[in-house]
This record gives C-alpha cells, sequence and structure tokens, in this order.
C-alpha cells in the first residue's frame, strides 16, 4: 500500500495554465544544457545555430562553437529529456500499479539485466563485436523483464510477487555481472563499466534521440489512454476491478510499456537512480493524484531534472565529468528525505 499520502493542491484551471510555463522552463532547460561547458557559448550562438540547422538560415558561425552545439551538447540535453521523462512515467506507473511509494523503474530487475548484458558484450565479447553495447544492454534488460514476469505469473502476479520477484532477479543478475566483472575485466574494463552502470551520457548523438524520443512518446500516450484505470488502481486492484476495469490486461499493458521505456533509456544511458523515485511524488506534491494531470507533470518535471543534472554532472569539477547517477542521487536522496518528513502520517 502506498506509504505516502497526497493531496490535491492546485485547481485544474491553474495546473493547465502553468503547464505552459513548465514547456517555457524546459526549453530554457535546453537553452542551459547547450550553453554550459568546459568552453561557454552565448545563448545567441545557440539559437543561430538552432535557426541554421532546423530553418536553414545563414548565420556566420565558429564552426566549432556550432558544431559543439548541435553535435555534442544539444543531442546530449534532448537524449537527457527523453530519459528523464520516460524514467519519470515509469516511476507513476509502478508506483500506482503496485501501492508501494519505493517502487522505481529498477525495481523489475531492467537495470541489473542491462548491466549484466552490457559486461557480456564489452568483456566477454559475446556477438564477436558485432553487437554494440546498447544492444547487448537492452537484449539484458528484456531478458531479466522476462524472467522476472514469469516468476511473478507463477507467484500469482500480484503486487508483493511482482516486487518479491523483481528483488529476486536483480540479485541474481547483479551477481552475475560482479562474477564477469570479477573473472574476467581488466582495470580499463572494470572502470568504464562502473562509469556506464553510474549513468553516462557524453556518448549520446542524435541517433540515440532518434530512439529515446518514440519509445519516451509512445510511453506517455500509452498510459494518457489508461490514466482513469490507474486512478481506479489507486485504490486497489479490487476497487479497479469493481468499476469495470480489465486488471490483468491493463496491469499487463502498463508494466510491459514502462519496462519497455526503461529498457530503452538503460541500454542508451546506463543506470539513472532516483529520478523514477523522487520525480513523481514531487509531481504529486504540485497537481495531485489524477493521473491526467500527474503523467504529463512528472514527465516535464523528470525531463528538466535529467538536463539540469547532466548540467552540474559536467562543471562540478573542472575537467572532469562525473557520472549523471552520481548528480541524481546526491540530489534526490536529500529530496526524498524531505518529502518523507513532508508526508510523514501522524502517529
Amino acid at each position: 500500500m502506498m506509504a505516502i499520502s497526497t493531496t490535491r493542491f492546485p485547481a485544474r484551471r491553474l495546473i493547465w495554465g502553468l503547464l505552459p510555463l513548465a514547456c517555457l522552463a524546459l526549453l530554457m532547460a535546453f537553452a542551459i544544457g547547450a550553453a554550459v561547458g568546459e568552453t561557454a557559448i552565448p545563448l545567441a550562438t545557440i539559437f543561430k545555430t538552432i535557426g541554421n540547422r532546423l530553418f536553414g538560415l545563414d548565420y556566420p558561425l565558429d564552426p566549432i562553437d556550432a558544431g559543439i552545439i548541435w553535435n555534442y551538447r544539444l543531442s546530449r540535453a534532448a537524449v537527457a529529456a527523453c530519459v528523464g521523462a520516460a524514467l519519470a512515467v515509469s516511476g507513476v506507473i509502478l508506483q500506482t500499479l503496485l501501492r508501494n511509494a519505493l517502487a522505481d523503474p529498477y525495481l523489475l530487475g531492467i537495470s541489473a539485466g542491462a548491466s549484466t548484458g552490457a559486461v557480456a558484450v564489452a568483456i566477454l565479447g559475446i556477438g564477436g563485436g558485432m553487437v554494440s553495447l546498447s544492444l547487448g544492454a537492452f537484449a539484458g534488460a528484456a531478458l531479466a523483464f522476462i524472467l522476472i514476469a514469469l516468476l511473478a505469473g507463477r507467484a500469482g502476479s500480484g503486487p508483493a510477487q511482482i516486487i518479491l520477484a523483481g528483488i529476486a532477479g536483480s540479485q541474481l543478475f547483479n551477481a552475475l555481472t560482479s562474477l564477469i566483472v570479477t573473472k574476467s575485466a581488466n582495470a580499463d574494463q572494470a572502470r568504464g563499466i562502473m562509469f556506464w552502470m553510474l549513468g553516462n551520457l557524453s556518448g549520446v548523438r542524435w541517433a540515440d534521440f532518434q530512439l529515446a524520443l518514440p519509445a519516451t512518446v509512445a510511453g506517455l500516450l500509452a498510459c494518457l489512454w489508461h490514466a482513469r484505470a490507474l486512478d481506479g488502481f489507486s485504490f486497489g486492484r479490487d476497487s479497479a476491478a469493481s468499476l469495470g476495469i480489465p486488471v490483468r490486461r491493463v496491469q499487463l499493458i502498463l508494466i510491459g510499456m514502462a519496462a519497455f521505456m526503461t529498457a530503452v533509456m538503460v541500454s542508451l544511458v546506463g543506470s539513472i537512480g532516483f529520478v523514477g523515485l523522487v520525480v513523481p511524488h514531487a509531481a504529486r506534491m504540485i497537481v495531485g493524484t489524477r493521473h491526467l494531470l500527474l503523467l504529463p507533470t512528472s514527465a516535464l518535471t523528470g525531463a528538466l531534472f535529467l538536463i539540469m543534472s547532466d548540467v552540474i554532472s559536467r562543471i562540478l569539477f573542472e575537467g572532469q565529468v562525473l557520472p549523471i547517477g552520481v548528480v541524481t542521487a546526491l540530489i534526490g536522496a536529500p529530496a526524498f528525505a524531505l518529502i518523507l518528513i513532508r508526508y510523514r502520517k501522524p502517529q
């Protein structure tokens, strides 16, 4: 059962009035993500670069600055936005369906399976060089989810069974990853895998965005389509069934969609913690528990949070880029503690 209760705060009209401001904040985050780095670039140069690329304008620009903005920083911010939105939406789905305030996208063992797939490709050489790290991670994530889904199904497919199956699967795949790294990896390989496992946006480009965006949009639209069903699940499976909701079918669709979004994002950037755990709770503090409002708010908040976390990861230490998962944990852990204090139940 959800351990954290929420209260609807603003009226619906106010919420829809704030959405344009949220979109504007997201655009400003893109601009900051493109401007801030080891070399600061003026906002005017960023807008001119976008105009040249998207609208065929002909502003005179330094080709190095234009290349950094378009090929590196903007693509990185775009992928970060998709990852943040997808993980946040997945967190909302799992926290609602499982009625557990601590549920996050990695509860299904997807992160652990992706790590095993990645190390199998990078260290064991599975695929003979024809399989990329991202593809190996996606295959590992998919395998982990299938195994955990089968285990949960055999155990009864209730919230408790899903959680326990996810814990068991995560421990299994984490053990396999540790075994492979310990037995077969050299120091450089171990460091590279550790950096990837903590979340890494350094290598993403527009090709990755072309994978991340459709997965994010499809997942968000599917969840919005079932928003009323999710409202029913907030009161438990029995209550949802009494409202005429096909419980098993909706549960399968939404958990499968959450798993798909998470698997795609983890395969692209590695495991980034706390986004799918903290952002849904923060969004509930703003808009309440109605999923028609909660889902887009969580998506926008998650995108904004991850873009800004990526900026911090690039500037926190001069000449060094931190794994973004370190930054999200440093921000997310205190934020979650504040949320727990804010919504603690009276004894």
